[in-house]
């Protein structure tokens, strides 16, 4: 048996186990999510007595905890100031969130199959009032400031762009759930929610109330070095109230000696009438790359999406592409054309998959052409700079996709609601690619599955295998990707709500090109940048704990945040596990409001102890921190498994 077959073998025996485990402790477990019982029978009542009394007794402790806090602060008029800008009154976050905190049955049930009569939208202050609360009123001139400068959304653009249903629809419970979560994973809404009434005087017809608020849509950011060196940046996210983001970005050094004045320019059209589609052009002038890049796309937004898909054309130029390889690192011009298109069309399928089947269960055949022609490029040859050959790649994939969201708070967001997936997805994807050093066929295989236990948390589980096949035997750039991750139900304290998260990250490859690499990298690896940090094998855990206190700064929640990051890498050529286990472990101070556009921002301080050629083991930080986001269970374009 040769060395290839011998790869082929291994990677296929791993996804077999990751697969196996996957499914049997689903099946073992019967992991369902629980929804309220609407029988108001003993069971239930006693549960709800008793839920009731746990709540009133932790109502006690907060309220006896903070009300001596602020009695001591009110005693000094510096202190009380203090108490004022640090402090509001939120003993209990249960009552603040409502029912987004508990994993309900869907409201508009009651009224399926009912015709919609008027659509209301109203549109709320950037601070102040939120969807759950919506006469509450800004605490100071600042924020009343804030939303007099502030464009809202307007009414028309909310109608025609941001709705799935129209005045003379019948209600459709998964329909309008799904809206809310469209509306509240835009990057132009804070929150959003939706409220069914029956109409006055008729039992068949509904008016509905569309609730939205706005984040503050303009973010400024940048540095400035002195005179002859700047960066700024402006990011309008709601442009004139259109909901168009419409981002630019200059920086000037006069010292450097490749390019001087710098420009990245972005402008994002999100869904384009009643089509869904949106539309973004890129435009980047930098001394390390020139790109001028147009994109249209529409995706699955929900189940009950039945067309999706992209057209995309770009060009790029690497003035000074750094190359990797083990032991190398060299620089070269890199000038390329890219262009992708593909469509999907999802249906309901005839069939269950382990068990899995429902109305909300989808059967999605896609296929896509993505072409690469290099213009500039190092030589390429059989067994050199493989990565940077023209290819042609024609992929297909067939998939079947399970997917619902539950309500919660306190994960990744401050406070605002947060819709959980949880469902399954399988694909398989096969194609061909012509390429520029002879013709190779693709086989790939993504699995993925979540459940969301309220007493238990979220447990996510991912596995991707793929690879090019040369021939019946040879296997090319492979690729085995083992991800999971989980975090704890949400643990209430005198001192606020705390989570656990863990992550786990395998990936191997098999028979890579010489100068593909992985990376353990980077702030959302092992949180520093290190160009040692590189191989073709890569074993990452990450464990954070973090407690969203009740502070309150000037409107910017605060939370306390420690972290353990380990992680493992190693080339080909080398054993994973004889390698040195590469650490990092900190603590963290980190804001944000959640009526802003702005990135959360911390102050960290870390511990490195044994990263090559790191001459400062701890770091203090002041950095930005994207929101992360869920693995949703879409399927999207058929794709290569990417190796990262």
């Amino acid at each position: 048996m040769d060395t290839h077959t011998a790869s082929l073998i291994r990677l296929g025996w791993l996804a077999g186990l990751w697969l196996l485990m996957t499914v049997s402790v689903a099946v073992a477990q019967e992991i369902k999510i629980p929804v309220p019982d609407t029988k108001r029978d003993t069971l239930t009542l006693t549960d709800s007595i008793s839920k009731g009394i746990r709540d009133a007794k932790q109502i006690v402790r907060d309220s006896v905890f903070y009300v001596n806090l602020k009695n001591r602060m009110f005693k000094r008029r510096v202190t009380r100031e203090l108490h004022k800008l640090l402090f509001h009154d939120m003993y209990n976050s249960r009552i603040k969130t409502g029912d987004v905190n508990e994993i309900e049955v869907n409201p508009f049930l009651p009224y399926q199959g009912r015709v919609i009569n008027k659509i209301y939208i109203r549109r709320l202050g950037v601070f102040g009032p939120s969807v759950y609360d919506t006469l509450r009123r800004p605490r100071s001139w600042l924020e009343r400031t804030a939303n007099q400068l502030h464009a809202d959304t307007r009414e028309g653009v909310i109608r025609r762009s941001f709705l799935l249903f129209e005045e003379g629809d019948r209600v459709s419970p998964d329909t309008l759930r799904d809206n809310e979560r469209l509306l509240r994973n835009s990057n132009v809404f804070h929150d959003a929610r939706i409220i069914v009434v029956p109409h006055e005087g008729s039992r068949g017809f509904v008016d509905v109330y569309v609730i939205t608020q706005d984040v503050w849509s303009l973010l400024p950011s940048g540095s400035v070095g002195g005179l002859n060196r700047f960066d700024l940046r402006l990011e309008q996210r709601n442009f004139r109230g259109l909901a168009h983001t419409f981002t630019n970005q200059v920086s000037y050094n006069a010292v450097d000696p490749f390019q001087k004045l710098e420009y990245r320019g972005r402008y994002i059209i999100p869904y384009i009438g009643k089509t869904f589609f949106t539309g973004q052009a890129d435009l980047v002038q930098t001394r390390d790359l020139k790109q001028y890049a147009v994109r249209f796309y529409r995706p699955f937004l929900t189940p009950d999406t039945k067309w999706a898909g992209s057209i995309e054309l770009s060009h790029n130029r690497f003035p000074r592409y750094v190359v990797f390889s083990e032991d190398t690192a060299r620089l070269t011009k890199l000038n390329y054309n890219y262009n992708d298109i593909w469509a999907g069309y999802a249906f309901k399928p005839f069939f269950s998959f382990l068990g899995e089947g429902d109305d909300r269960t989808r059967l999605v055949v896609a296929a896509r052409f993505t072409r690469l022609a290099f213009t500039t490029r190092p030589e390429v040859r059989a067994d050199t700079n493989q990565l940077f050959q023209n290819t042609n790649a024609t992929l297909f994939s067939i998939g079947l996709s399970r997917r619902r969201y539950v309500r919660d708070v306190l994960i990744y967001g401050f406070g605002r609601t947060e819709d959980v997936p949880y469902g399954s997805l399988a694909a398989l994807v096969a194609g061909y690619d012509n390429a520029e050093l002879g013709q190779r066929k693709y086989l790939g295989f993504k699995y993925s599955k979540a459940h969301y236990l309220e007493s238990f948390g979220y447990l996510y589980g991912a596995v991707s295998i793929g690879s090019f096949l040369r021939s019946k035997t040879t296997v090319e750039q492979g690729i085995l990707s083992l991800e999971s991750s989980y975090f704890t139900p949400l643990r209430t304290t005198n001192w606020g709500n705390w989570r656990h998260f863990v992550n786990f990250r395998y990936t191997m490859g098999a028979e890579r090109f010489a100068n593909e690499y992985l990376t353990l990298s980077g702030r959302d690896r092992l949180g520093i940048n290190n160009d040692n940090l590189r191989g073709t094998k890569l074993l990452l855990t990450n464990f954070e704990n973090i407690l969203f206190s009740r502070l309150n700064i000037v409107g910017f929640r605060v939370a306390f945040v420690t972290f353990v990051n380990l992680g493992l890498v190693s080339y080909q050529t080398k054993r994973l596990f004889q390698g040195p286990l590469y650490q990092g472990y900190g603590l963290a101070f980190r804001l944000r409001n959640e009526n802003l556009t702005f990135n959360s921002f911390q102050i960290r301080i870390s511990w490195y102890p044994n990263i090559p050629q790191n001459s400062q083991p701890f770091r203090p930080a002041f950095e930005g921190v994207p929101t992360a986001r869920f693995r949703d269970f879409d399927i999207s374009a058929p794709e290569i498994i990417p190796f990262r």
